[in-house]
């Protein structure tokens, strides 16, 4: 009996020692690292270089020297050589609560002389070589069991059929951009080592249900003999590693200061929305009858977001009127007019585009709650 009790003693301190151990890294600026391809999916192969081990070694790198900081949780999508779906890759990041997702990957070309790092934010394009190198990063999809049912409506041969399914997260643009900015910054610091190509918009699948900013990005061009020994070299990787963790620790520390950090609003693990793929074996019964709702949205365009608050004058906005300031994520954010037609909502988002908010987009409401535009449409 008394062997019991100090067990029970001992048990019941282990307890609340990993609850206050749990409740201390609660804060923590958590970042998901996300290896292209794995297993099965080699991704890009030139000369013997092997996209899915270089993404892999350069995420390692990176999550290594992201842990030796303070404050900084990281979470891999895959440590090893395994295969993982695209959605389940956000879904990590998602259920984790990250703050920002960051996926990493190597470019390829038929033209071998094509070079240089591409930092993606998600977003429809008409730019060519974009869809094109979002094409074939989606094609991973096909090597998916029930592909055709878990990403139904999409094809990915044809990235424009994700217009209807991209708007969702339209709210994390500015940050992903800004994100994106820091990590083609930190590579134009590594000089003639590897050209950056700048920061482009492309819908990639695996960018699409991350809840949070998110950026893909293209380290070099496999396919080039000279940048792809880059890539493929242990010094090579390490400046890479040592450029996108710098980038991150810019970006933390811009938005969340110093210390951890802190979310505000939803959090990504409750805006999962499972696509659960359907049993085709077994009779359809006892289908729900779903009731429209009949209470309208209200559509909002969110121009800018910035730490600095600004009085809410047309002379700050130029010229705009009726714009109105919300507080979220320890930004400021800055939405213009209200209606609750859609087609009227996108003709104010071209006239606020026209007047230079390039990056401005359509957010909505419903009983004064942030939705999806999606969800709003339908």
């Amino acid at each position: 009996m008394y062997i019991s009790k100090k067990i029970k003693i001992a048990f019941t301190f282990l307890i609340v020692m990993l609850s206050i151990e749990t409740y201390g890294q609660s804060n923590d600026f958590k970042v998901t690292l996300d290896a292209g391809h794995g297993a099965h999916d080699f991704g890009a192969v030139y000369s013997g270089r092997i996209e899915k081990n270089i993404a892999l070694a350069i995420v390692l790198k990176v999550g290594k020297i992201l842990e030796s900081y303070p404050k900084i949780d990281v979470i891999y999508t895959r440590k090893t050589d395994v295969f993982i779906d695209l959605v389940e890759r956000a879904n990590i990041a998602n259920r984790a609560d990250s703050h920002i997702f960051v996926s990493i990957h190597c470019n390829a070309n038929k033209n071998l002389a094509a070079d240089g790092t591409e930092t993606y934010v998600m977003g429809m394009t008409k730019v060519a070589s974009n869809l094109e190198a979002a094409k074939k990063e989606n094609a991973v999809i096909t090597l998916e069991k029930d592909y055709k049912q878990k990403y139904e409506g999409f094809d990915p041969n044809s990235p424009e059929t994700m217009i209807g399914m991209t708007l969702m997260q339209e709210e994390y643009l500015e940050n992903s951009i800004s994100l994106a900015s820091k990590v083609e910054d930190a590579f134009a610091l590594l000089g003639k080592k590897l050209r950056h190509g700048g920061v482009k918009q492309a819908p990639y699948m695996v960018l699409h249900k991350a809840y949070m900013p998110r950026v893909l990005i293209e380290t070099g061009f496999i396919s080039n003999p000279v940048e792809g020994e880059l890539l493929n070299s242990e010094h090579g990787q390490d400046d890479i590693a040592r450029a996108i963790a710098d980038a991150i620790i810019s970006y933390k520390n811009e938005y969340f200061g110093d210390g951890g950090a802190e979310t505000f609003g939803e959090k990504p693990s409750q805006m999962i929305k499972e696509n659960p793929v359907k049993n085709t074996d077994a009779p359809e019964v006892n289908k729900a009858i779903i009731k429209k709702d009949t209470l309208g949205s209200i559509y909002k365009i969110q121009l800018s977001a910035s730490k600095k608050k600004l009085a809410l004058e047309s002379k700050n906005f130029k010229g705009l009127r009726n714009v109105s300031l919300v507080y979220e994520d320890n930004i400021y954010k800055y939405l213009y007019g209200e209606t609750s037609d859609y087609e009227d909502a996108k003709n104010q988002l071209k006239e606020v585009k026209s007047k230079g908010y390039d990056s401005a987009f359509l957010i909505a409401f419903k009983n004064g709650k942030k939705i999806s535009v999606q969800e709003a449409i339908k």
